[in-house]
């Protein structure tokens, strides 16, 4: 018999509880929060949430390549494709020539690209002040730290995992 058709034994002594599963609670956090800012940058300005999170990175003014903007915002290349087109469509992004590479191209707000950040901007920032107003100050520098602990050693098992 192959060895693939065997099946594994289970411990009856282990169970997994979702509401307790920190994977999952940080997996329903993320979405709750990101659903709460959506609500803003969705209804007037009509982004989807890749094209949002472009424009975020996008509004410190600094140009960047489409690689570099899928890798920071953690999407694969055919959705960054595909968020690009059409933020270049709606005339919030401008391909411009980058000086250290000439075959390749650079992306950027165009000034009404701008604009939308800069209206944009101290709106979900107000947002993300509401959720953490829950939070003392001394509360927001623990998660701070606990929130880079725990990329930290994410970041760190995925290498242990690959070697």
């Amino acid at each position: 018999m192959p060895a693939d058709n065997i099946e594994p034994k289970l411990d009856s002594n282990v169970s997994l509880d979702m509401d307790h599963f920190f994977p999952y609670k940080l997996t329903q956090l993320q979405s709750s929060v990101s659903d709460s800012i959506a609500e803003i940058y969705t209804g007037h300005f009509e982004l989807t949430r890749h094209e949002w999170r472009i424009l975020a990175i996008l509004g410190t003014g600094k140009a960047l390549s489409a690689k570099h903007i899928g890798l920071m915002i953690n999407l694969e290349k055919m959705q960054t494709s595909r968020a690009l087109a059409k933020m270049i469509n709606k005339a919030l992004i401008i391909k411009v020539e980058d000086k250290s590479d000439k075959r390749s191209s650079l992306l950027k707000l165009t000034s009404q690209g701008l604009r939308v950040h800069r209206e944009l901007a101290p709106m979900v920032l107000a947002r993300e002040q509401d959720l953490l107003s829950i939070l003392s100050e001394d509360e927001r520098g623990q998660l701070k730290q606990i929130m880079d602990k725990l990329f930290s050693q994410s970041k760190a098992i995925q290498v242990q995992s690959k070697s």
